[in-house]
C-alpha cells in the first residue's frame, strides 16, 4: 500500500485522464493557470469479500483516512462510504460497492466469475486502486450487465481506477457559483449530466453538484473493441453549516443521479 498520499493521488490522476481526455481540457479552461483543488475522487466496486469497500478503502484508513458517513441507494443497489483525511486539503474519497446478491443469478454469476481471476495479493498492491481490469472480457458479457446494472457493466469495463476526479468550486478562483461554471463548461462545448436537472442539490441541503457525460473512448473487450462511457469529472459547491464550517459529506439523492454520468448519452 502507498505510504505517500500526494504519489498516490498523482498515480490516481494519471490513470484517470487517460480514461478520460476531456479531463485535461476541463482543468486548463477552468483552472486558467492555478492550481485546481480536487474536492473528492470516487471508486466503485462489488460487495464480494476479496474487492469489496472495506478491501479499497484499506488503501486510505493506511494513509490517515477516516469513515465519515454512509449512504444507500436502493434504486440501483449500491452502499457508499465517504472518507476524510485530518488533513482538510486532502481529498475526499467516496466509495460505492454494488450489492450483487440482489441481482439476477446470471449477473451474479458473471460477476463471481471475474472477481475469481483476480490474485488476492493484486488488492494489496501500491497500485490496486488505479490498476484497472484484473479479468477477460468480451462484449457479449459488458452488454449482458449492462442491460441489468449500468455500474456492474462499468466495473466489469474498467476495474479499478478512479470513476471521477471533482473541482472545488469553493477554491477555484473567478467563480462563486455552480452556475457560472456550467456555462463555462457549456460555452467549451461540454456536455453536462442533466439527470435530475443540471444542478444537483441545494444551498438548502449546503452541496451543489454538477457533472460532464463520461468521455466515450475505445476499449479492448476479448472478442473485439468497442467505443464506451469511461469517467467524467464532477464540479462541487459546499456551504457552511451553523457552525460556519463547510460541509464535508454527501447527498444521496444528488449522488444517485452523478452515477448516471456515465450512462450511454
Amino acid at each position: 500500500m502507498h505510504t505517500d498520499i500526494n504519489k498516490l493521488f498523482e498515480s490516481l490522476w494519471n490513470d484517470y485522464v487517460e480514461m478520460t481526455p476531456s479531463a485535461a481540457k476541463v482543468h486548463q479552461l477552468l483552472s486558467k493557470g492555478d492550481t485546481i483543488i480536487n474536492d473528492h475522487i470516487a471508486l466503485r466496486t462489488f460487495n464480494i469479500e476479496k474487492v469489496n469497500l472495506a478491501v479499497l478503502s484499506a488503501h486510505f484508513e493506511a494513509l490517515g483516512y477516516v469513515d465519515c458517513g454512509d449512504y444507500n441507494f436502493e434504486a440501483k443497489k449500491l452502499k457508499a462510504k465517504h472518507f476524510e483525511h485530518p488533513d482538510a486539503t486532502q481529498p475526499k474519497v467516496f466509495i460505492s460497492e454494488l450489492l450483487v446478491e440482489e441481482f439476477s443469478d446470471e449477473l451474479q454469476t458473471i460477476i463471481k466469475g471475474l472477481v475469481t481471476q483476480i490474485e488476492s495479493s493484486a488488492t494489496r498492491a501500491d497500485n490496486f486502486l488505479y490498476s484497472g481490469r484484473h479479468w477477460e472480457l468480451d462484449y457479449t458479457t459488458y452488454e449482458t450487465l449492462l442491460a441489468e446494472s449500468e455500474y456492474a457493466a462499468w466495473v466489469a469495463a474498467f476495474g479499478y481506477r478512479a470513476n471521477h476526479f471533482t473541482v472545488s468550486i469553493n477554491h477555484l478562483p473567478g467563480y462563486t457559483s455552480i452556475l457560472d461554471v456550467n456555462e463555462t463548461l457549456k460555452k467549451g462545448d461540454f456536455v453536462l449530466n442533466s439527470a435530475g436537472g443540471e444542478v444537483k442539490g441545494s444551498a438548502e441541503v449546503l452541496l451543489e453538484q454538477s457533472s460532464t457525460m463520461a468521455d466515450k473512448i475505445e476499449v479492448s473487450f476479448k472478442d473485439t473493441q468497442k467505443e464506451i462511457p469511461s469517467c467524467f469529472y464532477e464540479f462541487a459547491l459546499r456551504y457552511p453549516k451553523s457552525d460556519g464550517e463547510l460541509y464535508t459529506g454527501f447527498v444521496a439523492a444528488s449522488a444517485d443521479k452523478i452515477f448516471e454520468s456515465t450512462n450511454a448519452s
